[in-house]
């Protein structure tokens, strides 16, 4: 099965977008896959010739280990855009092992943004306003358009994820294939719509992909099965394994496209960036779940 994949995907080039299209990635509980989706899906995007910029808006800062990029403190990070109004052009970097893929790294300054961020005037919106100027710009200097951006959250539902809620205008929803991580997934979708009432009214939820899949076990296949249920129309058909290479691959500040191309779990993210590329932007928002979010029995 590995084997047809490699040859369907090897060399293959993504469709275009349009027009650029600026993805969060978010989900409120932690471990379920946000940062390792976020910077895969977009070594994958990169390999198959689209451009790609990740903003790395979690004070953790794994996604800026992952693409290689230097955030060290002092290093000019998203937090300068934030909280000093930096033009983000100032903090870009290229990706040492993709070509075609930058990234705005997040140093242990961030961590301290969200009380700063308080204070200060638009707080919301600092972020979508220095991207939009930052996108202008390169059309305006001769420079080739961003096709993607995605920008990688914290796992909260703060003033950082707020400010990637705002910037954005699909939502990319990873969920673990466990219990828990559908108990969260209704106070997720209150946020965004709380967003879009008051803030931004162009977001929507346009991917949910399936991760740490293990088709072995009747809990993930059930959680899948809901899912899919629910959301049948942003569910992604490529379900991510779980996977020693993937886990791997940031030890070596690499994504696992670059650690070790001809995995199982790479092919599976590749899958994956190529179904978000097809997609395009046509999509509809997801049925609302019950408040409660999802009982016991399983049901929403």
């Amino acid at each position: 099965m590995d084997a047809r994949r490699r040859l369907e995907l090897h060399g293959r080039k993504f469709p275009r977008p349009p027009k650029t299209r600026i993805i969060t990635v978010a989900n409120q509980k932690g471990g379920v896959g946000k940062t390792t989706t976020t910077v895969n899906l977009a070594a994958g995007l990169a390999q198959a010739g689209l451009n790609v910029l990740v903003i790395d808006n979690d004070p953790q800062g794994n996604a800026s280990t992952a693409l290689g990029l230097e955030h060290r403190a002092g290093t000019p990070s998203v937090y300068e855009v934030l909280i000093e109004d930096a033009p983000i052009a100032s903090t870009v970097q290229e990706c040492p092992d993709v070509p075609n893929l930058w990234g705005v790294p997040a140093t242990i300054d961030l961590s301290g943004s969200e009380i700063e961020l308080v204070s200060l005037v638009s707080r919301e919106t600092r972020l979508r306003r220095a991207l939009d100027t930052y996108l202008e710009q390169r059309i305006a200097n001769g420079e080739e358009r961003i096709d993607y951006v995605l920008i990688d959250c914290p796992p909260s539902l703060g003033l950082l994820t707020v400010n990637a809620f705002v910037t954005g205008r699909e939502v990319f929803i990873p969920i673990q294939c466990e219990y828990y991580a559908l108990e969260g997934l209704s106070q997720l979708l209150k946020t965004i719509d709380m967003i879009r009432a008051h803030l931004n009214p162009d977001l929507r939820v346009s991917s949910i992909l399936l991760t740490m899949y293990d088709g072995r076990t009747n809990l993930a296949q059930q959680v899948a099965s809901e899912v899919r249920t629910h959301f049948p129309n942003e569910t992604f058909r490529t379900t991510i394994p779980r996977s020693v290479r993937i886990s791997e691959a940031p030890s070596y500040a690499q994504t696992v496209m670059t650690y070790d191309p001809s995995s199982t779990g790479a092919l599976a993210y590749l899958e994956a960036a190529r179904e978000l590329a097809e997609r395009g932007q046509g999509f509809s928002s997801p049925r609302r779940p019950s408040p409660a979010g999802v009982a016991q029995d399983g049901q929403w």
